[in-house]
């Protein structure tokens, strides 16, 4: 503001002077006019200067700041990294873990198909057995019937044994008190 206030000071001293018509006033205000232009060119300049220097300090406060701002960013990365890498570490044991499984499956189900084919061969053969056993067993549970009432007629006899001699025992007391 100064400096266009004196350059407008220096238009107004040139053109009064020029009107005036003398040339002594004109030199004197033209050589005012040139240091009033000197002093706005210093004072812009200076202006200018320092608008420079803000900037250039303005500039350098962003650089420090993104400068932080990328350690910042470059530690987050790190750390996420590390995370991913845990990730990634677990989840190749896990993979790991589930193909051993996977494996231990597929063992136990041949394992399982073998031992049902001797299932098999064992349930057929205990079919024949039981063919066999069925027939040993109508043999059997004829025997059996035959021995139920065989068993029947000795307990028919022991009784009829049992009452001789309890009657012979008391005609033994009897003949023994006489």
């Amino acid at each position: 503001m100064v400096a266009v206030g004196l350059l407008v000071a220096a238009f107004l001293l040139v053109a009064g002077a020029i009107v005036s018509g003398a040339w002594l006033l004109v030199a004197v205000a033209a050589v005012v006019a040139v240091l009033f232009g000197a002093a706005a060119t210093r004072i812009t300049h200076s202006e200018l200067m320092e608008s420079r220097r803000e900037a250039a300090r303005d500039r350098a406060e962003q650089a420090w700041a993104y400068a932080q701002l990328d350690e910042e960013r470059n530690a987050e990365n790190r750390v996420h990294e590390a995370h991913l890498t845990r990730l990634m570490a677990a989840s190749e044991r896990t993979v790991s873990e589930l193909e051993a499984a996977l494996a231990a499956a597929h063992q136990r189900a041949a394992d399982a198909i073998r031992a049902r084919a001797t299932e098999v061969a064992r349930a057929e053969e205990a079919e024949a057995d039981n063919l066999t056993l069925s027939a040993r067993l109508e043999e059997a549970d004829a025997r059996a019937a035959e021995a139920i009432v065989r068993v029947a007629e000795l307990e028919q006899e022991l009784g009829v044994v049992r009452s001789e001699l309890e009657s012979a025992r008391a005609q033994y007391r009897t003949a023994r008190s006489a």
